[in-house]
Parts: C-alpha cells; structure tokens; sequence
C-alpha cells in the first residue's frame, strides 16, 4: 500500500482528481472503475472542470461502475446510475454507451452479475479503479465476512450500511437491502486502486484496513494484496493509525525520489 496523508478532505479530492488526469493522459482509452457516495463527490467535480478547460478528456475512456441497488431502475433518483449522470456523465465527454453499471432492474439478477464480469474483461480489465472505504471496512458493497476472491455477485448489505445510506432515501421510500457489487476478487483484478478515505467516522476502518490482519471483517484489508494500491486520507481518517508518522516519512521519501528522477 501506497499511503498519503493530507491536511483536508480537499487535498484528497485534488490528489485523487490528479491521478485520473495522469491516467487519461498517458492512455486516453483507459478503462476506469468508479464510486458512488458523498467521498467521491468533490473529486468529481474537479474533473468536470478539468474536462470542461480541456484539460482532460473521456472520449475514448470506457467506466465500470462498483455497484448498484438491486431493485431500482435507472430512472429512479437513488440509483446509482441516477448518481452517476448528475454527478458526472452529464458534464464530460464520455459516450453513454462506455459507461456501464450494474443492472439493479435486471429480471435475472444472477445472470447480469455473470455478464458485467464478462463486460469488464471483454473491455480488457480495470486501469484505476476508486474506491471509498465504508464505516464498517466495506468496499463497493462487499460487507465484513464477503470472500476476498469474490466476483461480481448480489450481496445482503448491513443493518449498518442500510442506516448509512437512508439519508439519501425520503420517508416512506423504498430502501433496498440487496445490491449487485463488484467482488473483492474483481476490484483486486484493477491494474492500480486508489481508495480515498475522509473524517474521523472512518478512522476505525482505516486502522482496520492499513494496520489490521488480512481479514473479511475488514473487507477493505484485502488491499494489502495489491501491488498498486495507493490510500489517501485526510489527517482526521488517519487519526487512528499507530504509524503514522512512518507513513509520512515515506511519502517524503517517495516525493524526493520523484523529484530526484525528473532531474536526471
């Protein structure tokens, strides 16, 4: 794991924000795995301003999304297609037909979790895949005890994550409790993954995730298997963790490094 530490929820935007806008750079085609919920909001809105300044473009990108409520249709406003294109698609030059995300309405659930793994390894894999990291160590919406090879699959979502979420649902609104989700196993599949993490509600799961032992009571814990996973957090999510100053030192001496090679 690749471990940053930085002042505000906003430094985590920009850095994260950054490392998309390198990725389109370097392969306009890249294939992106993106997230839903409040985390992923401001690094959004960074990238529609750098794609509407013609900074960056996604004209040739394809995105997988993690997740979807099973049970809502694409139209409804909490779903996370819904999200998706408010938030993101609507405002960049993406095609709609490069943007996939799981089928919440499908009539064989099942058989739509099989065919968005074939679509992800037709599209020839995940280049950068975001996450955010749940209370509860959660990712996409694989919950404490999910398998760490799991695939894209239904999964029953926690009395916790269900309390999390209906904040975003009207009284009297149907809540789903069910969800089609990326598995642990696909996530891992992503060439390289950057898991953004902000306020203190997450510094448990952080500790759980970065210091804990490999562990589906931390699902998020499987990113100590992954040769690129780059983890950025602000001072107020890393306030938990033992080594933290470790982990500061060695970011200083990534930069230096980084500096010392773009001088030669």
């Amino acid at each position: 794991m690749h471990i940053v530490i930085l002042p505000t929820a906003n430094c985590v935007a920009e850095y994260g924000a950054t490392l998309f806008i390198d990725q389109l750079s370097a392969k306009p085609d890249s294939v992106l795995g993106l997230a839903t919920g409040s985390t992923p909001l401001a690094l959004y809105h960074l990238l529609i301003a750098a794609n509407q300044q013609q900074q960056v473009s996604f004209a040739c990108a394809k995105t997988f999304n993690l997740d979807e409520y099973l049970g809502l249709n694409s139209e409804h406003p909490q779903s996370y297609r819904y999200f998706m294109q408010q938030h993101l698609f609507n405002h960049i030059d993406i095609l709609p037909e490069n943007t996939a995300i799981p089928d919440g309405a499908a009539a064989d659930p099942v058989a739509a979790c099989a065919r968005y793994e074939q679509q992800i390894i037709a599209a020839g894999g995940i280049d950068l895949q975001l996450l955010g990291l749940g209370r509860n160590g959660h990712i996409g919406f694989n919950e404490p005890s999910s398998g760490l090879r799991s695939r894209t699959r239904i999964k029953t979502l926690t009395a916790a994550t269900i309390a999390d979420n209906a904040r975003f649902f009207q009284t009297g609104d149907y809540q789903p409790h069910l969800s089609i989700t990326m598995g642990i196993g696909t996530i891992l599949d992503a060439r390289k993954i950057v898991l953004l993490a902000t306020g203190v509600t997450k510094a448990s799961a952080v500790k759980a995730m970065i210091e804990g032992p490999l562990a589906a009571a931390c699902p998020a814990s499987a990113l100590q298997l992954h040769q690129q996973a780059t983890i950025v957090l602000d001072e107020a999510a890393a306030s938990e963790l033992a080594d933290i100053e470790f982990y500061r030192h060695i970011e200083r001496e990534n930069q230096a490094l980084l500096k010392r090679l773009k001088q030669q």
